[in-house]
């Protein structure tokens, strides 16, 4: 008998009743369960073996508010992954930078409730502005779950961000087309099988990435969906001018109102759907007859940022 045979003998035999993997695999054969397990974060995608590749960041932030003009980034995570264009997925090693900030002021009360982040965290902290640069540098597409949120707030921090593309994979996914009843982060990662301890920088970024490495529908990943939608032109469409009783058509449509405009307005991922949308607003909204409606175009340089898009008007 040989000494890993001993030692193999003398160890207790597994219980399955008690062992946590037996257990989790009895219960996710049976139609009436669903097993969670925890996300682990992974480190490493497996070996470079000369694919096209891109380099992406996932990144998210935590912050003293919601109005980047006003409000501070407490902290910032960012992973840092080659994907293969090939298939979509991560490959290679995982580059991680994470880093408090102290705000200047008091951290509010209901951010540390939702974070957990507190003043003696951030005390005194900085993130590393070089550190931050040399990463982003390397980048041919950043990511955020809200880039709307997101980008804003880094943008004004570091100015790195404004030259580089950016994909949002909350609007940039269809997740109802997708068969996902909820976009949010957490209900995404759980639909696959993962739970995590959400609304800290990191995690929620090792969680994005996992969620964005599976396949959807059609077999592609949410990375290969966001670069190719890295090199599209959203348009933001406002339907100037629009009689008041079709407001309601408007907002069934998936229409916003600004009210400081006194505007309808969406946004449109393609061409093909800006000139659907455009016969769409001829035949129920202006009801034939000529109109201008004021675009937008937004690329990946601009789009989910403050910064304006280059401003036109079409005729419908």
């Amino acid at each position: 008998m040989t000494a890993t045979q001993q030692m193999s003998f003398f160890d207790p035999p597994v219980d399955p009743v008690t062992d946590p993997e037996t257990m989790a695999q009895i219960l996710a054969k049976h139609p009436d369960f669903r097993v969670l397990r925890r996300l682990v974060p992974h480190s490493d995608y497996g070996p470079l073996n000369g694919q096209d590749t891109r380099r992406v960041i996932v990144l998210d932030t935590e912050t003293t508010g919601l109005d980047s003009q006003t409000e501070k980034v407490i902290e910032l995570a960012m992973l840092s992954v080659m994907v293969d264009t090939a298939t979509g997925l991560p490959v290679g090693p995982v580059t991680v930078y994470e880093s408090f900030e102290d705000p200047g002021k008091p951290i509010p009360a209901q951010i540390t409730e939702i974070t957990g982040i507190e003043d003696s965290m951030v005390k005194g902290l900085r993130i590393d502005d070089s550190a931050v640069k040399a990463l982003v540098e390397q980048a041919d597409l950043v990511v955020a779950h809200n880039a709307g949120f997101d980008r804003p707030f880094v943008e004004a921090r570091w100015p790195i961000f404004t030259t580089k593309s950016w994909g949002c994979s909350f609007l940039g996914i269809d997740w109802k087309k997708e068969g996902s009843s909820s976009a949010k982060l957490e209900f995404l990662a759980s639909a696959r099988g993962w739970f995590y301890d959400a609304h800290r920088a990191q995690v929620d970024c090792h969680a994005l990435l996992q969620v964005l490495s599976s396949p959807l529908a059609d077999g592609q990943t949410g990375l290969s969906r966001l670069l190719a939608g890295a090199r599209q032109t959203r348009y933001k469409l406002r339907a100037t001018g629009a009689p008041f009783e079709s407001k309601d058509k408007l907002k069934a449509r998936g229409y916003r109102w600004d009210g400081e405009g006194r505007v309808w307005w969406c946004h449109l991922a393609t061409d093909a759907l800006l000139d659907a949308e455009c016969d769409w607003l001829r035949a129920e909204v202006y009801g034939q007859r000529s109109a201008w409606v004021m675009l937008e175009a937004l690329d990946s340089l601009v789009q989910y940022s403050n910064r304006l898009g280059v401003q036109t008007q079409r005729q419908v």
